[in-house]
């Protein structure tokens, strides 16, 4: 479960004389009209692997949502467009149910047009899906030739092409077409249909429901870096069960029989198979419409022995750097062990690398990177924090590279040459991110901080690691994005979006509330950190009703310096204090801060919003009779819990989307948390919203989409009725067709605007 109800951003570029701007009232509307407010704001900025160029996704000026394919050349500083999506789709796009849940599971669901994107090794092209077709750009081709410039790769009528890849040598584009894996040779245009059981309840190199949702892996196969073979999963979900579920759109109902594993009930079978491409050549065929023909005998599928325990989880898959093993990671159906595993690509061979254990569970991540020496970098939480180690090729461990009372947030780029790690970390302060480097060769002393402006650096690197594009914002700083060399000296400024006439957020900026941070001792001496947004013109002497913003669930996190989502500024600018508390069991602050709720959802949290609430009782300018709380998904969840259970601190509640029983909810996600049902029937009872009816006496307004795949609609359906049958009065707003993120900007709007009603009647007294 990801936070996915975030109202907008709002950015701009610099701190900006307010004085000198005339304050307009910001709407609802407004956020999600275009032009967009953040200004033209680059979105999954990449740098060419030669280093080159930056490219990037960007919104049109008429429609921030319909997304373009752009470039800023580094050495002649210019941007300009590479393709504008309505030019290869002039008619309305039209996505396969695969790919529309995919875009859910992504938080995309909301964009058309260009997406995603991806480099050929050497940076010469570009791939990109739209519409169902694949795409080859070719960065190199002559100005002359522009219209020739991009080249369609597939054929829409043999079936939706998703999940595409650029071979690391550039030989051939892999993708997705009828839940069997393809490829196409592209110095001759042969495609060749690489499985061929995929349909039904079989799907082969796609990550499954579970994957993609909860255990943040998007791909179901793995290019080895010399284009010699081929892994991939083959998923069965026969053992799952179904789920008849009802998606009530405005003019229709469709009943779907979605393959749903909730808690405690059986997951889909995974096998992991490499292909190895030099028996495929007499498969290959021309992709004109007669389909692809079968493999031969040689080509059969070398199936990777994933251990005795069918009841796993395959977390990840990596290969190694000279492509001799596949990695995979293994983690048990408990998740209290991850084993990193090798297969040997020479005899199929499998040796355990390294183990992690926990009593409660183990975290993935993507921080595994195989180097061209044979040693790899692996993050872990062994010591409590997530730090980086260097293993010896047979897995045995060497030294760490990160300092112990960090959190690492990623691993960004290794730069073996230079002796040299780049990381993403608050380091000593979890409210920001920064980029650090520190040596590959010697264990952690002491690491250089590259980025130095406080508040929150989004980076990305090339693989030779020499620069690195960045978006840094904080409360006074909205979003702009620039060029360092490795050292963080800046060489190119790409998006300055600064505050000046003619910029969208230019007539609300006057009154853009900047928060102030602090920190509570909570429960179990805790130290709770938080942030408190003020009204515009605030006056100190006068007492403002307050609503409490969160998320509150595990790898969730509110209290950042970085700049702030549009629902907040315009409860600001109604005259509300929003305040945003991260409680024990969200983010960046070590295991133990999070694994604080285990076992006991809805306990911890709910102690710890409470501790929030009293100190923000206690300050002079709060009415503290009118107080509310939000929140989304797990925020949501919170809302009910806090409803039930401390109603007499808050006078209104909002529960978007909420969890209202954990049996209800997937296995993956709840089981890291709870175990299973049966393993722990006290911890379910207790954490579900309904051994809390009784309390529940504050107004309540209930969001749910009507078609919601991931929180299933049946969470708000049984609330409905069990407070109905209690007398309890509550307000609903449902969505028609609506998913778990209410993706549609009409429903983006009418529901925040639901939002801030609901609280303008609830927490504001009569004049």
């Amino acid at each position: 479960m990801r936070n996915v109800f975030t109202a907008a951003v709002l950015a701009c570029a610099m701190v900006w004389p307010m004085t000198n701007l005339q304050a307009e009232e910001l709407t609802i509307e407004r956020i999600f009209d275009a032009p967009a407010l953040a200004g033209k704001m680059p979105q999954n900025l990449k740098v060419s692997p030669d280093g080159t160029r930056v490219t990037f996704l960007r919104g049109k000026d008429t429609d921030q949502y319909q997304l373009d394919l752009w470039e800023y050349d580094i050495a002649s500083k210019q941007t300009r467009l590479l393709v504008a999506s309505q030019m290869l789709m002039p008619e309305s796009e039209k996505l396969s149910d695969a790919e529309k849940a995919k875009r859910e599971r992504a938080r995309t669901a909301s964009l058309k047009g260009i997406i995603e994107y991806g480099f050929s090794s050497d940076g010469s092209k570009l791939l990109f899906p739209l519409n169902g077709e694949l795409f080859l750009y070719d960065l190199a081709a002559d100005e002359a030739q522009q219209t020739n410039r991009v080249r369609k790769l597939t054929n829409k009528a043999l079936g939706f092409a998703t999940d595409a890849k650029v071979s690391p040598k550039g030989r051939y584009v892999s993708f997705v077409r009828g839940q069997n894996l393809w490829a196409i040779e592209l110095n001759s245009d042969r495609s060749i249909q690489l499985t061929q059981d995929g349909g039904g309840v079989i799907s082969n190199g796609v990550a499954e429901f579970i994957a993609q949702e909860e255990m943040g892996r998007f791909e179901g196969y793995w290019w080895s870096p010399d284009d010699s073979m081929i892994a991939f999963a083959r998923v069965d979900e026969t053992s799952v069960p179904v789920q008849r579920r009802f998606e009530i759109n405005a003019a229709d109902t469709t009943v779907v029989e979605q393959r749903y594993p909730a808690a405690g009930q059986a997951n889909a079978t995974i096998r992991l198979g490499v292909i190895r491409m030099n028996d495929t050549a007499a498969a290959a065929v021309a992709d004109t419409g007669a389909g692809a023909a079968l493999l031969p005998a040689s080509a059969k599928t070398r199936w990777v022995d994933l251990g005795s325990d069918a009841d796993i989880y395959l977390a990840r898959a990596n290969w190694f750097a000279d492509s001799s093993a596949l990695s995979f990671q293994v983690q048990s159906r408990n998740q209290r062990r991850l084993d990193l595993r090798a297969w040997s690509s020479k005899d199929g061979a499998i040796t355990t690398l390294l183990s992690e254990t926990s009593n409660t569970w183990v975290n993935l991540h993507d921080d595994l990177k195989f180097l061209d020496s044979g040693d790899f970098i692996w993050a872990s939480e062994r010591d409590g924090f997530m730090r980086l180690y260097l293993h010896g090729r047979d897995g045995a461990p060497k030294h760490a590279l990160t300092p112990e009372d960090w959190v690492v947030d990623s691993l960004l780029a290794v730069d073996e040459h230079n002796d040299r790690v780049f990381f993403a970390s608050g380091g000593p302060d979890p409210t920001q991110k920064q980029v650090y480097m520190t040596p590959l060769s010697l264990p952690v002393k002491e690491v250089q901080q590259i980025t130095h402006e406080a508040g929150t650096h989004n980076a990305s690197f090339p693989k030779q690691a020499n620069v690195f594009v960045a978006t840094h914002s904080d409360p006074s700083t909205p979003p702009r994005v620039r060029l360092f060399d490795a050292s963080g000296a800046e060489l190119a400024i790409l998006e300055a979006n600064e505050l000046k006439e003619g910029h969208p957020y230019g007539p609300y900026a006057a009154e853009h509330s900047r928060p102030d941070f602090g920190e509570i001792i909570g429960a179990e001496q805790q130290k709770l950190l938080y942030r408190v947004f003020k009204p515009a013109h605030f006056d100190a002497s006068k007492k403002y009703p307050a609503i409490v913003y969160i998320y509150g669930g595990p790898h969730g996190q509110y209290v950042t310096q970085s700049w702030t989502d549009g629902l907040i500024q315009v409860l600001t600018r109604k005259g509300f204090v929003v305040f945003q508390l991260d409680n024990r069991g969200m983010d960046r602050r070590g295991k133990a801060f999070e694994e604080a709720l285990f076992r006991k959802m809805g306990s911890v949290e709910v102690v710890d919003q409470r501790e929030g609430v009293k100190w923000l009782r206690a300050q002079p300018w709060i009415d503290g009779e009118k107080i509310g709380f939000y929140g989304w998904s797990y925020g949501g969840y919170m809302a009910l819990q806090v409803l039930g259970q401390a109603s007499d601190d808050f006078t209104a509640v909002v529960a978007g989307a909420p969890v209202t029983d954990w049996s209800l909810y997937d296995t993956h996600y709840t089981e890291r948390y709870m175990d299973q049902p049966k393993d722990n029937t006290d911890g379910y009872a207790h954490s579900s919203v309904f051994a809390h009816l009784d309390g529940m006496r504050s107004d309540l307004l209930l969001i749910h989409g009507m078609a919601d795949d991931n929180v299933l609609f049946t969470n708000s359906t049984k609330l409905m009725s069990a407070l109905q049958e209690r007398g309890k009065p509550f307000e609903l707003m449902t969505y028609p067709g609506g998913k778990h993120g209410l993706a549609a900007p009409w429903m983006k709007k009418h529901s925040n605007n639901a939002i801030v009603d609901f609280f303008e009647r609830k927490l504001k007294r009569p004049e």
